[in-house]
């Protein structure tokens, strides 16, 4: 018989001690070796993190020097204020008792602008005197404009703790009163010219034509009394202003008046929104509450951090505490977290005031008057856009009765209503089939030429009824070009 075949299942080969031991102290040699890394690593990326937390500190530090530095030098600014400010207000004194006695001394009768007895006195005194004629108006209205100019420059010039909220009404309502009454005496003065338009006549064109020039104001004028079809262009003498008009106002009892002021008295009334009290108030209380709820939330978060880190730390040197090697770890460990904690104090300091800023913005937003985003193509923004060259005050009047000499007597009637304006195009316009039976007026201005333009300027019209400059159809021109109105 052939040998027999070794057995498939025999037995493994016995491990001995020495070999088990040898094995378990490899692993162990791994373990630590690996624990070794992870700590170097560790240390290696706290080093990196402390490095960067102290340069971002010596930025700040750099900051806070020249911030410091700063503040030294507007301190010193201060001081110097403060010692000049006295002399300031007694010269600022003598200034305006100076004024005062100079005005008193003058006896011209002009008011003094900050006394209200005296404003509402000429006031009422300009409104009861009548019949003035238009040069007699100009020479008035450059006491008036003084007057404007010097209410206007106490309301900016005046520290706001020295007006009273009374006073500046006061002031902002002799301003308009004096602007109205003004445009109204133009206006009565002009009905006067006109009634003495057959005196005035041109001998070749039979109609009137007046301008009266002045520093401040001057007037174009020009009367239909022959209503010749024929004499529609109109071109004032030794000026390139005039105009053109259509054939139906051209045979019509009408005027035409064209008044230049050199000064701006319509774009003050553009509304301008401004925040009121109430809400400055509410801004203020929102801040506050918000300020104390944030910083509630924050130490409570700042607390519940500490906590957690001296749970960590103390964890850490539960288990560590065995290793003397890694005691400077720890130490390392917890100056971070001290670090960590002031960190983000500053920030959660630093997020309250931008939440607060922005709470403020958000109700100012929310409770402001209305106001578009965006104007029209037609519509100009005179917060973006300043008058430059005066207004033009263009109307159509009704011509009224003219004087006629009855046996060495001028007699003429007077209209109770005054001035009136002439209606144009009419508003009911049923009788008239044809789409140009009311063509626009042409109004040919004149650039000053002591002005220099960049840009071609830009012609607004003012429309009374809604109280906004609206652009005309083709608002950019050429100089000296006629434009539509």
């Amino acid at each position: 018989m052939g040998p027999k075949a070794k057995k498939s299942g025999s037995k493994k080969k016995k491990v001995t001690k020495a070999e088990r031991l040898k094995l378990l102290q490899e692993e162990e040699e791994r373990r630590l070796k690996e624990e070794e890394e992870a700590s170097l690593k560790y240390e290696k990326e706290e080093m990196e993190r402390l490095e960067i937390q102290r340069i971002e500190k010596e930025k700040w530090h750099r900051l806070e020097a020249k911030d410091l530095e700063r503040r030294n030098e507007e301190l010193e600014e201060l001081y110097l204020l403060e010692r000049c400010f006295p002399e300031a207000e007694k010269l600022k004194q003598e200034t305006k008792l100076l004024s005062q006695w100079k005005h008193y001394i003058q006896c011209d009768g002009s008011p003094d602008p900050s006394v209200a007895q005296e404003m509402n006195t000429f006031i009422s005194l300009w409104k009861e005197k009548t019949n003035e004629t238009f040069e007699e108006v100009i020479e008035k209205s450059k006491v008036v404009l003084n007057l404007i100019e010097k209410l206007k420059f106490i309301l900016l010039e005046t520290p706001p703790c020295d007006l009273q909220d009374k006073n500046i009404i006061q002031y902002q309502e002799s301003i308009l009163q004096l602007q109205e009454l003004l445009h109204l005496k133009f206006g009565v003065a002009t009905e006067i010219l006109l009634k003495q338009a057959s005196t005035l006549a041109d001998l070749d064109s039979g109609n009137m034509e007046k301008v009266i020039k002045d520093e401040n104001v001057t007037l174009y004028v020009w009367a239909n009394l022959k209503k010749n079809p024929r004499h529609r262009s109109v071109r004032f003498s030794e000026t390139q202003i005039g105009f053109e008009i259509p054939r139906i106002l051209a045979t019509s009892d009408i005027a035409v008046r064209l008044l230049h002021t050199h000064y701006d008295h319509v774009s003050a009334l553009h509304p301008v929104s401004t925040p009121s009290k109430e809400y400055t108030s509410a801004v203020t209380e929102l801040v506050k509450d918000d300020v104390k709820n944030v910083e509630k939330a924050i130490s409570k978060e700042v607390e519940e951090e500490s906590k957690q880190q001296e749970r960590g730390s103390h964890l850490i040197q539960e288990e560590e505490i065995k290793v003397e090697e890694e005691q400077g770890d720890i130490e390392v460990k917890m100056s971070s977290a001290e670090e960590e904690s002031e960190a983000i104090k500053c920030e959660r300091e630093m997020k309250v005031l931008s939440e607060t800023v922005s709470a403020a913005q958000l109700l100012l937003v929310e409770n402001s008057s209305e106001k578009p985003d965006f104007f029209e193509d037609n519509v100009v923004d005179l917060c973006q856009f300043t008058t430059l060259g005066g207004v033009y005050h263009l109307d159509i009047l009704e011509l009224p009765p003219q004087c006629k000499p009855v046996k060495g007597w001028m007699i003429v009637e007077i209209l109770k209503e005054g001035l009136q304006k002439y209606t144009y195009p009419p508003e009911t316009t049923e009788e008239f089939e044809t789409e140009n039976a009311f063509p626009p007026i042409e109004v040919t201005l004149e650039v000053h030429e002591n002005v220099i333009f960049f840009e071609d300027p830009v012609v607004v019209r003012w429309m009374l009824k809604v109280n906004i400059g609206e652009l005309m159809a083709s608002a950019m021109y050429p100089t000296n070009q006629k434009k539509d109105l």
